[in-house]
């Protein structure tokens, strides 16, 4: 059981290359029309609306991380790890991501709007009025705040060791639709990814023992010494004729 092998928590990672994109087109919005009177006040109240109002709701309760904003998965279709997965959103490091997040789209949403005029020849939205502007501006902030929650959120959880989620109690279906921002339609039903378990490796057998060297012939050799001879005896009977 591990939270690497659900499909949509990787799906949440494309945000690393949308949130670009969408900043540029929060550039295109703004250059289709003139700054008014009060441009610090019309950009303080987009922020409001865009990103401020949005970032209280997502700290109270987060985006749910099996939502793609336009399609979701069904909450009673949901595995037991993906609930488990749901009540291991909350941490305060995530809130203050998400809040982080909201804090920074006013300096971004300023500087864009002062560099909005490079882009004017290139803007589809000419000839736009101002407060229209505005309100598509707010939108966009709106889906980057989304998709900056998503994206933090599927990174702590593919971080999270199987261990600690074996030991989360799953989220209930009633406390999903209560503590959980569930946007989509109910239609995402991916199944989970096969990934490769490692092979262990069998140890490596010892060497086997060196043999033994012959023992080196011995330099002397071993030389068979006969027997002497035992002298001869005379005849007894000789030695008696010899005496006188």
């Amino acid at each position: 059981m591990t939270p690497r092998s659900e499909p949509l928590l990787w799906l949440q990672l494309i945000a690393l290359g949308v949130l670009p994109l969408e900043a540029l087109l929060l550039l295109l919005v703004l250059a289709g029309s003139d700054p008014g009177p009060l441009p610090g006040l019309e950009r303080l109240l987009c922020w409001a609306i865009g990103a401020l109002a949005p970032a209280v709701l997502l700290v109270r309760r987060p985006a749910d991380v099996w939502s793609l904003l336009l399609l979701q998965t069904p909450l009673r279709g949901r595995r037991e790890l993906q609930r488990r997965l749901s009540r291991l959103q909350v941490a305060p490091g995530l809130a203050l991501a998400t809040a982080g997040g909201g804090a920074l789209a006013l300096p971004l949403l300023w500087w864009i709007d002062r560099q909005a005029a490079v882009a004017a020849p290139l803007t589809p939205f000419a000839s736009c009025p101002r407060l229209v502007a505005l309100l598509l501006a707010a939108l966009v902030l709106l889906v980057m705040l989304w998709q900056w929650q998503q994206l933090i959120q599927s990174l702590w959880l593919l971080t999270r060791s199987p261990a600690v989620v074996a030991a989360t109690r799953p989220l209930g279906l009633e406390e999903l639709e209560q503590q959980r921002l569930c946007l989509g339609l109910p239609l995402l039903l991916p199944d989970p990814l096969k990934l490769a378990e490692p092979v262990a490796t069998p140890p490596a057998a010892p060497p086997p023992a060196a043999a033994a060297p012959a023992p080196e012939p011995s330099a002397v050799e071993a030389v068979a010494v006969e027997p002497e001879q035992a002298p001869e005896q005379g005849d007894g009977a000789d030695l008696d004729e010899e005496i006188p």
